[in-house]
């Protein structure tokens, strides 16, 4: 929940021509608004426009910047101090034009096993034959667009829209650990055993999150990951 300041103000800007990098919201606008006593949540149209404003923020930090939290339409500005006016102009200033090579850290292979019991369905509802549905995931280069769900659980983005499937109609109470999966847009990993809902196509040994690793999550925001079929 968003709890601003009091006496607080919240700030937008219409999406310039100079800005052709940013998304349009419905009322085309970018939203900054109060988050707590030391953050700031700047609201976007989508994932295109999140990453680059994270990729803009981590080439330019604001004074006192502690970390960035993307999701699926924000990213929380985290400080060591209280926002105040400047940073908001700071913010608006910012070009949201994604450099090509704006990437986070070193690209990370994972090697899957594509025997996920889930594999024969998403064939199906992609009108694929199986190989043909492993053959097009190992094809993609996947962007770790955000976090969430659980520690070391990574929203990866760039599955292309012919491979987009629901999620299970009746979610599993347990999907193990090391699961790759897809729902929508997204593919993702399961860092440890949960319940979940995502179509299951294969398995990785990778270990997602190690607290005694630092970092502890393997992937990172606007890490490149690859798939690569072993087994």
């Amino acid at each position: 929940m968003i709890r601003p300041l009091a006496g607080a103000r919240w700030s937008t800007r219409r999406a310039g021509a100079d800005h052709g990098g940013v998304e349009r919201d419905s009322a085309g606008e970018l939203r900054v608004l109060p988050y707590g006593d030391r953050a700031l949540l700047v609201e976007v149209a989508g994932l295109p426009a999140v990453a680059a404003l994270r990729s803009a923020l981590a080439r330019s930090p604001l004074p006192g910047q502690r970390d960035l939290v993307p999701a699926a339409r924000t990213v929380l500005v985290v400080l060591d101090r209280a926002p105040s006016d400047l940073d908001v102009v700071s913010l608006r200033r910012l070009s949201l034009e994604t450099p090509e090579t704006a990437r986070a850290g070193d690209p990370v292979d994972l090697p899957v096993v594509f025997d996920g019991a889930d594999l024969a369905d998403v064939a199906e509802l992609t009108g694929r034959s199986v190989p043909a549905v492993v053959s097009a995931l190992t094809a993609v280069e996947f962007t770790v667009a955000f976090g969430g769900f659980a520690p070391g659980f990574s929203y990866l983005s760039g599955l292309p829209e012919d491979l987009h499937v629901p999620r299970r109609a009746t979610p599993r109470t347990r999907v193990p650990a090391g699961s790759v999966a897809l729902a929508g847009p997204f593919a993702g990993v399961y860092p440890q055993a949960s319940p979940g809902g995502w179509q299951l196509v294969g398995r990785t040994e990778a270990v997602l999150f190690d607290v005694d690793r630092d970092p502890p999550a393997l992937l990172a925001p606007g890490t490149s990951v690859r798939l690569r079929e072993v087994g």
